[in-house]
């Protein structure tokens, strides 16, 4: 094989490679960083995840499911889905209620010293975020986030593989009832 070949065989496999992967971060998956303790304590400051970009291109999230959204203030946020459309949720006395039932939230490590909001029905294809760590956690009771539409949320956080010895999946379930 000459030089000139071998050169192009190597130029020709790494630009397969870049473009592979770019197509996997633009369409499969992407690493974001958390930001912050909005979301402990099941995410912590500087975890590194992976969200999967085309679950919901076949269905839209549900409730306890964690996703990464446009945040409209140039950050990606990422929260937990408490409700969906058609769903009304209200918060008295620190506990979440969705369509009237109280909500179990164990991941929530016994915090319900923040304010009532709402009632409020959520539109179809919009969704109420909120933080895992409600004191510090902007999210949907802000209007400056406001109900998010499917249009913002990126992907559905499903792995944290950073820092190693705490790894573990993303199961979006624990808040449903």
């Amino acid at each position: 094989m000459s030089f000139s070949r071998e050169t192009w065989e190597w130029i020709r496999s790494i630009a397969v490679a870049v473009a592979l992967a770019l197509l996997i971060r633009f369409f499969i998956i992407e690493v974001f960083v958390v930001d912050g303790k909005s979301m402990y304590p099941t995410l912590d400051d500087c975890n590194r995840l992976i969200v999967d970009k085309i679950s919901y291109r076949f269905r839209e999230p549900d409730c306890g499911d964690i996703v990464v959204f446009d945040s409209h203030t140039g950050r990606d946020f990422i929260k937990r889905v408490i409700g969906v459309g058609g769903d009304t949720i209200e918060i008295r006395g620190g506990k979440v209620y969705r369509n009237g039932v109280l909500m179990e939230e164990p991941y929530l490590m016994g915090q319900t010293d923040y304010q009532d909001y709402g009632p409020v029905e959520i539109p179809p294809h919009y969704f109420f975020l909120m933080g895992d760590h409600r004191r510090d956690s902007m999210d949907s009771r802000d209007p400056r986030v406001g109900l998010v539409s499917m249009e913002r949320i990126k992907g559905r956080a499903c792995l944290v593989f950073w820092p190693p010895g705490e790894t573990k999946l993303l199961v979006g379930k624990a808040a449903a009832n």
